[in-house]
């Protein structure tokens, strides 16, 4: 169902949850469900670079991978703009009304080696997804492009008759974001696409998706879970916890301006490297363990470590408040925060 959208947003996500039924018994009976995510909303606007951080296990990978439908939504919507005006759902589109909108959005993975194929070429890896979406290219003009690309990220021609075990991990990491990009794509979904790599790499990986971002025009969903990487790269960041979303604001504001505790904590844990700083920062120690998925807390999931719980936190899930300058954040006690 076509819809109309602000013409800025590319990406709308509304109210969206996703449940993973746990089966078990004697007769495998449903026994009880993962709430990965459960009930996010937020927009991407062309050009930019959303982040989308949290601790692992609280939904950051299954919103990107709802998105692309790897994981099917269970609720919600996932509006995509196609054209001027228009937008499309995602989530009501089965399998081959699908099929077209996945060069639209693509998806870089978090470990290089494994989403490669091992018994392809590189080259023939950034090629295949020209073959499937795009068959009206030929064949000398696909294999351009693909030169075109290894150029664009580091690497070279000659390169494209080796096969994965052959490079590093970051040279790998490179390829991939070279087949995200080979069908002209709108929007990239970046899943952790920098952890499994060395720091000194990281920087390099990070650099890269920044210039290709600004060549090709590149919208990008950048998932992590450190949120130094993603202040670095991102305009805007996305907090969750446990499938909820706590705290929504531009980079810069989060990062020195914290207001819920869990994002104040998560920043306390980001290392400096300068000594002197290093002494002056205030560490902010959570209580207690991360909750399990199947027995969420009632209401505020973060209340059981939270420094400023009240009775009140266990009644409801607090909604997004905005604090000013579309800074939201999903705690009505922040101000308490010392």
């Amino acid at each position: 169902m076509e819809q109309t959208q602000n013409k800025n947003i590319l990406l709308s996500v509304e109210n969206l949850r996703v449940y993973f039924p746990i089966y078990g018994g004697v007769f495998i009976k449903k026994v009880g469900e993962v709430k990965a995510v459960d009930g996010v909303s937020f927009s991407i606007k062309e050009g930019e670079t959303l982040g989308l951080v949290g601790e692992s296990g609280c939904g950051k990978s299954t919103i990107g991978k709802s998105i692309v439908r790897l994981v099917e939504p269970t609720q919600g919507k996932i509006l995509f703009r196609k054209k001027e005006g228009q937008t499309v759902d995602l989530v009501g589109l089965n399998r081959k009304e699908m099929r077209p909108y996945r060069a639209d959005i693509q998806m870089i993975f978090q470990d290089p080696y494994s989403s490669l194929n091992p018994r392809f070429t590189i080259g023939r890896i950034i090629e295949e997804p020209l073959e499937i979406h795009c068959p009206e290219m030929k064949k000398e003009e696909r294999h351009a492009r693909v030169k075109m690309l290894l150029n664009k990220v580091g690497l070279n021609e000659e390169q494209a008759a080796r096969y994965p075990h052959e490079f590093s991990g970051g040279q790998r990491q490179r390829v991939g974001i070279a087949r995200a990009l080979s069908t002209h794509p709108k929007l990239i979904i970046a899943d952790e696409p920098v952890s499994a790599l060395d720091v000194s790499i990281q920087a390099q990986v990070i650099n890269l998706l920044q210039d290709l971002q600004k060549e090709f025009g590149l919208t990008i969903l950048f998932v992590a879970h450190n949120l130094a990487v993603v202040e670095h790269i991102s305009s805007r960041i996305v907090v969750m916890y446990l499938g909820n979303i706590v705290e929504i604001g531009q980079s810069q504001e989060i990062y020195h301006h914290p207001k819920h505790p869990y994002s104040r904590a998560l920043l306390s844990a980001v290392p400096l490297p300068d000594p002197d700083l290093k002494d002056q920062k205030k560490k902010m120690i959570l209580k207690g363990e991360i909750p399990s998925p199947l027995a969420k807390p009632s209401g505020c999931a973060f209340r059981t470590r939270c420094p400023i719980a009240k009775p009140e936190c266990a009644q409801s899930i607090p909604p997004l408040d905005d604090t000013g300058q579309g800074h939201l954040v999903a705690c009505p006690y922040w101000k308490e925060m010392v």
